[in-house]
């Protein structure tokens, strides 16, 4: 945090490990100083971070040794949770039943605790993805803007993506990144990974004037970073 843990750029690869066959992706980082490993829940995957020059032989090597890891983490993914017809979706962490109205007209739209989505079923996921990602625009900018009103930190401009682990970072520019998928999560998880964020501009580190400030932003911090330990894995397998 300067980025609030994207499989982002990476190159995909199968690897065979201990007779099971995984997914790796690979990054290298200039900011890295040692061959790290993180499980991209979106993806089922192992994310493999290499210093620069650091060869793939140095990755793998830390993969047999942490072979039993890997493989705990994996199995203990959260399943598939694909949108349809019957199914839910969250929105600030409440359950909100999906309906399909193939004959219906206006796009997507939220009748109390529903969501209708119209037109063919063949495109009812993307049509309630587009939709999510508009409805997280407008609830995160809006939010945002009152802590940032409220603290005096104002962002250069914000930016919603759909990144694999990330939920929030900070560029030195100013500019302020949020998963779409924070949409799912409760109004007080939002307000920490905002408060987190908008910290960042005035201190790009995480030494202890930084949590200071974070701490009289939000009163939610360790609620937060428990929830989304135990349920963020599950907001990145729905789709």
């Amino acid at each position: 945090m300067n980025a609030l843990s994207g499989t982002d750029k990476a190159a995909k690869q199968t690897v065979s490990l201990e007779g099971r066959d995984i997914s790796v992706f690979w990054r290298h980082s200039l900011q890295a100083r040692r061959v790290t490993l993180r499980i991209d829940p979106r993806q089922a995957g192992v994310v493999v971070t290499l210093p620069p020059r650091t060869t793939r032989e140095a990755g793998l090597a830390l993969l047999r040794t942490h072979a039993i890891w890997v493989f705990s983490r994996l199995d203990h993914l959260p399943p598939d949770a694909p949108w349809h017809d019957g199914g839910q979706v969250l929105l600030d962490g409440r359950p909100h039943a999906i309906r399909h109205c193939p004959h219906a007209r206006g796009g997507v739209w939220i009748e109390g605790e529903t969501i209708m989505v119209s037109g063919e079923a063949e495109f009812m996921r993307r049509r309630l993805g587009a939709f999510l990602r508009q409805e997280a625009r407008r609830r995160l900018s809006a939010r945002m803007a009152q802590l940032a009103e409220q603290s005096g930190l104002r962002p250069r401009r914000l930016a919603i993506k759909d990144t694999s682990s990330r939920w929030g970072s900070c560029n030195s520019d100013g500019t302020i990144m949020l998963s779409w998928r924070l949409l799912m999560a409760p109004a007080e998880i939002q307000h920490y990974v905002i408060a987190h964020e908008l910290a960042h501009l005035r201190h790009l580190n995480h030494g202890s004037d930084f949590w200071m400030l974070v701490a009289s932003l939000t009163p939610h911090r360790h609620m937060a970073e428990t929830w989304l330990r135990r349920h963020g894995p599950a907001l990145l397998r729905m789709a």
